[in-house]
């Protein structure tokens, strides 16, 4: 299927990668590394503390072992070929770069729109603590899982076949480190401005759609907190969504500075930078927000810890 929308006269891609310089691609070997063992350590570790202790077996943890998994799959996606590329042949093949392009988009808009459903979750568990069981039913919690996934699917192949429609007549050389929209794009011997187009909408509707949903949410808690009399009341109410709030800020900036402009203003350096940041870095740094700064998910850590001594 992939062969017969192959419109190109190269039998694959090059990417540049991130420098020239032997020295930079081994220091951006060993880091590069070092941040993708750590990203498997912490969403695996996530995802096994939460299946194992009963106490987190409930809506908030179920979507943050869907999110360790959406992480761990966004950074499998990426990371391993650009540190293979960093060491051999940077070349890639039609098929396999719009495969990774295909995943890329999928997660990536799965990841936003399970955000807002995490956002949402926090909305009923602190606006409506008492009926927070009873809305939040498992029914509702695999409808608000299985959402963010359907329309992932449907946007990325949306994308991809309407990139893979493109014609690449001579230039083969993708000046990033991995098949993104705006360095294929400009690739292209033929008018991208449909593409182009479609394809910001498509990336526009999702970022606004689900930050809307999220930006709703908190403004709909930041309300109920201030209503909340004691001081330790505030506290103990807006600490549940720190960990949240501060990976939807981390994660939308950096999408939003990179997504959210025309083709023209698409900077190279600036860009790639951007990208490593949430396709390498950001993965590495959800478990450990939602884990260091998440008192339960340490006293889980412990629990399983001690279960496991007490069974020797």
């Amino acid at each position: 299927m992939m062969g017969r929308w192959n419109n190109t006269n190269v039998p694959d891609f090059i990417l540049m990668g991130l420098s020239d310089s032997e020295e930079i691609q081994m220091a951006l070997f060993m880091l590069f590394f070092l941040i993708y063992v750590i990203t498997m350590l912490g969403n695996v570790g996530m995802i096994l503390i939460i299946r194992l202790d009963l106490q987190l077996h409930t809506p908030m943890y179920f979507f943050l072992i869907h999110l360790s998994f959406i992480d761990l799959s966004y950074s499998t996606v990426i990371t391993p070929k650009t540190l293979a590329n960093l060491l051999t042949s940077n070349s890639i093949s039609f098929t396999g770069c719009f495969a990774q392009m295909f995943f890329f988009v999928f997660l990536g808009t799965a990841e936003c729109y399970l955000l807002s459903s995490m956002a949402y979750d926090r909305y009923v568990a602190i606006c409506s603590p008492l009926h927070y069981p009873v809305i939040m039913s498992k029914r509702l919690c695999r409808a608000l899982l299985t959402g963010p996934y359907v329309i992932g699917f449907m946007d990325s192949f949306v994308n991809v076949v309407c990139m893979s429609r493109l014609h690449f007549c001579d230039s083969n050389i993708i000046h990033h480190f991995f098949c993104d929209t705006s360095p294929i794009l400009a690739l292209s011997c033929t008018d991208t401005y449909n593409t182009e187009i479609l394809i910001f909408i498509i990336a526009g509707s999702t970022l606004m759609v689900s930050l809307f949903t999220i930006s709703a949410s908190y403004v709909c808690i930041l309300c109920t907190i201030l209503k909340i009399n004691s001081t330790s009341g505030k506290q103990k109410a807006f600490s549940t969504c720190t960990s949240h709030l501060l990976g939807v800020t981390i994660f939308y900036g950096t999408m939003i500075f990179t997504y959210l402009k025309p083709r023209k203003s698409y900077s190279l350096g600036r860009d790639q930078v951007a990208s490593v940041f949430y396709t390498i870095a950001i993965p590495m740094l959800n478990p450990l927000i939602y884990s260091l700064r998440n008192k339960e998910v340490k006293n889980a850590l412990i629990r399983v810890m001690q279960r496991r001594q007490d069974s020797r």
